[in-house]
């Protein structure tokens, strides 16, 4: 039974705190004078309130602050879980107000509202927040996880599907799953006319297949080689090292950074992410990181059990409310519990530079106010451990520290990364978030963020992870990232004179470059590896329709391609502290040959299932080599301020006749 008469004494109570929480638990004999003081000092130099200070210092237990809040404000301490909430006390407050304040409704009774909160002095806000409604509810305390997994429990298919369903439908995806027998036969229909026109004229239809590939292979080589020159030309930038002084320094409050680590079905790797992570070296009573599990995910759940988890790291289950199981739908979920003013990503296996952070928020410091994200640098710590790692490592440090920085200075869009990005977590939610059914939600959100006027700055900061070893997993990855690509490009070409105006002309071709043509790329690679056959003089079936001047130039433009390639490659592996990797750039045109397996397995899929996610396996290589740990291979004139960037662990380069 519920004394409300007990309650609202302690509520009215609650609105002149006799005195302050410090002295409350320095009473109780939970901390000391000198714990008090020291907490104090922490507190001046951040926005944080001392309860959060002292517990993420290790100096108190979320027990112990909850007992100096009782004894401070006149509370009562309950325990959501041993007294979990009906369902039906939802429609007594809406979620946006619990997400908002903080809160969550526990019990109700003659027409009152007891509602969980570890914030007792912002109670009357959300009281005047209800109006007259307000005036009915009395403040209980409860820990901040048990408010989480209540909201969780309460409106959990609610926000759940609002995750799904973020971003405005003109600008996702989801559509699609209405519309797949319209596609499916569209498919087949284009599919039989491909194969008519090659029964009936294989020779024309052979050669405006090459036609279309050496198009596409010339704008991709066109793009590549201006930046390959604008990254040589540009005004040299410092090197990565250490963050140049210390956060909050020249007098600014250091702000609250939340960082999402989506998880699933990751056994082998959440034990050593946890140990990586506890390298940052950010203040912790600012830190905020999110694991995010799915419901279900039942094996991600059993090893983390095993590890003891810091203060400043918390569980996340996103509600087994659809079908839909990606990474976008977790992030936006995610995004409604998190309290930093910047909004971060990190993948499973990654392993951040321990100043990351610092960088971080001295970039979004300096930077003007339409820099809405930054984005690190991705590396590889398995990169020894057989040739597809040694050439995947060849390929990121081509397209990271070399590509990426001549495109940017360029002014080019280009797409994100699925992490190590970092983005003002205002801009982010005026976006909508991430598509949660694009499965290259990194490249789609940054086209999105270019088309809606805002910029992306590169970092001096490298996160390493783990490269793919083995062809299948390889080829399942790259599938994935090409279908999204493809997905994108039929997302925002829906009305191709309004992307047009929105990004200029320059920018509109780039964006054609950097999806239908890398696709087309490694799809139609087959048809411009037939050259091949013609210096044993072998001829060539399309050499009758074309003539041999337009073969020869074609094939120019063939070798030209992989010249460019190949020497790109060496210029990053020497360039990126890697030289040992130069023996390997000659096998780059064979390693890109999965690519095309790839691109048909897309494809199908694009046809089959847009939505569905091909898992990548992580921790088949978790150790981290201790050289890895603290420093990253030079990062070569990665510049601060740039446009749009790049896309990481779910975009690869520019594709070319070998890619």
């Amino acid at each position: 039974m519920i004394n409300l008469s007990l309650e609202l004494a302690n509520a009215r109570a609650a609105r002149a705190p006799p005195r302050t929480l410090g002295q409350c638990l320095v009473e109780l004999g939970h901390i000391t004078q000198a714990d008090l003081a020291h907490a104090l000092i922490l507190q001046r130099r951040m926005d944080r309130l001392l309860g959060e200070v002292l517990l993420v210092e290790g100096l108190l237990t979320e027990a112990q602050l909850l007992a100096g809040l009782a004894r401070q404000n006149g509370l009562r301490v309950i325990d959501l879980d041993r007294k979990p909430p009906e369902i039906s006390v939802a429609r007594r407050l809406p979620v946006s107000v619990c997400l908002r304040h903080g809160v969550t409704p526990w019990k109700q009774a003659d027409g009152l509202l007891l509602v969980a909160t570890n914030r007792p002095d912002l109670f009357d806000e959300l009281r005047a927040s209800m109006g007259p409604e307000g005036q009915r509810m009395l403040p209980v305390l409860a820990t901040q996880e048990d408010i989480v997994r209540t909201i969780g429990r309460l409106y959990g298919d609610e926000l759940a599907f609002a995750a799904a369903t973020r971003v405005p439908a003109a600008e996702s995806c989801r559509g699609w799953a209405v519309n797949h027998r319209r596609r499916i036969a569209w498919a087949g229909g284009l599919a039989a006319l491909l194969a008519l026109c090659a029964a009936a004229a294989p020779g024309w239809t052979l050669a405006l297949g090459i036609l279309w590939a050496s198009l596409t292979l010339a704008l991709c080589v066109a793009l590549k080689a201006a930046a390959f020159v604008a990254h040589l030309t540009a005004p040299a930038q410092a090197e990565g090292g250490p963050a140049s002084s210390a956060p909050g320094g020249d007098g600014f409050r250091l702000p609250r950074v939340s960082v999402l680590v989506p998880l699933f079905r990751e056994e082998n790797i959440a034990c050593h992410l946890v140990e990586r992570l506890t390298r940052l070296t950010y203040p912790k009573s600012l830190l905020d990181v999110v694991l995010v599990l799915e419901q279900d995910d039942a094996v991600t759940r059993e090893a983390l059990r095993c590890t003891a988890l810091p203060p400043w790291m918390s569980v996340l289950e996103v509600p087994d409310a659809s079908r839909l199981r990606t990474k976008p739908r977790a992030l936006n979920y995610a995004l409604n519990f998190c309290a930093g003013d910047i909004i971060g990503v990190w993948d499973a296996e990654d392993a951040p530079a321990p100043d990351q952070l610092e960088r971080v928020v001295q970039q979004f410091h300096r930077a003007a106010p339409d820099v809405a994200c930054l984005q690190g640098v991705l590396d590889y710590y398995n990169t020894g451990r057989n040739l597809i790692t040694r050439c995947f490592t060849l390929e990121y440090a081509t397209w990271w520290r070399v590509l990426l920085p001549g495109l940017a200075r360029l002014g080019f869009v280009l797409p994100l990364g699925g992490t190590t990005l970092f983005f003002r977590r205002h801009r982010l939610e005026q976006l909508g978030g991430w598509d949660a059914h694009n499965v290259t939600e990194d490249a789609d959100l940054g086209l999105r963020l270019a088309r809606h006027g805002y910029r992306t700055e590169l970092m001096h900061t490298a996160t390493f992870e783990e490269a793919t070893a083995r062809p299948w997993p390889w080829v399942r990855q790259r599938s994935r990232w090409l279908k999204g690509f493809l997905v994108t490009w039929c997302v925002h070409m829906r009305r191709p004179a309004r992307l047009w105006s929105e990004l200029g002309a320059l920018r509109f071709l780039g964006v054609q470059t950097l999806f239908l043509a890398t696709f087309s790329q490694f799809l139609l690679a087959p048809l411009l590896w037939s050259f091949w056959v013609m210096p044993f003089g072998i001829p060539h079936p399309a050499a009758d329709v074309l003539g041999q001047g337009v073969m020869l130039a074609l094939i120019g433009l063939f070798v030209f391609a992989e010249v460019l390639n190949l020497g790109m490659a060496a210029y990053a592996a020497l360039h990126s502290g890697r030289p040992g990797l130069l023996a390997f750039v000659p096998v780059l045109p064979v390693y890109f040959t999965l690519a095309t397996a790839a691109a048909f397995k897309a494809l199908a899929e694009f046809v089959m299932a847009p939505f569905y996610w091909d898992k990548t396996q992580h921790g088949l290589s978790p150790a981290l080599p201790s050289a890895a740990r603290h420093t990253a291979p030079k990062a070569v004139g990665v510049p601060r301020a740039s446009v749009t960037p790049p896309p990481p662990a779910t975009v690869p380069p520019l594709a070319s006749t070998g890619s």
